[in-house]
């Protein structure tokens, strides 16, 4: 089983290292089946083009979102990747909140977050990727609450 735990770590340090390079073909590529769970908001995004949306949506506002690996572990029993990051950005684009548009403030934010990661059982390919913040955090690092 560790060899298994191994390789969903690296599967997870690739993922994420994807995201920050905005290779959506090579992050899609390490899902068995692409889905996020936004554990903030509560926001669910299942399949391909859903996901796609996500990434377009989430980078307008932080073209330069990226994330620092904190901790990372397997837990082999639940298939499951736990991590703790740093998530990184800067307001460089229009950020919509429900019905309201924040323009762009220049300003970086830098918050610790959570995400967990669900694996198909027997398999390196995740399922489901759980992030866990709180989204204000980001709004009183821009200064916008």
């Amino acid at each position: 089983m560790a060899d298994l735990d191994d390789r969903r770590i690296e599967t997870v340090k690739r993922h994420m290292a994807l995201e920050i390079t905005h290779d959506w073909d090579g992050v899609l590529a390490t899902f068995d089946h692409p889905r996020y769970e936004l554990m903030g908001p509560g926001t669910v995004f299942d399949g391909e083009a859903a996901v796609r949306s996500y990434f377009a949506m989430s980078r307008e506002p932080f073209p330069d979102q990226a994330n620092e690996i904190i901790a990372i572990a397997a837990d082999g029993e639940h298939d499951t990747v736990l991590v703790e990051f740093w998530l990184t950005g800067t307001h460089l684009g229009p950020l919509k909140l429900g019905l309201r548009t924040i323009e762009p403030t220049g300003k970086a934010f830098r918050i610790r977050m959570a995400a967990s990661f669900e694996f198909a059982p027997g398999s390196d390919r995740i399922v489901c990727e759980r992030p866990y913040y709180d989204q204000s955090a980001v709004l009183r690092a821009l200064g916008i609450v």
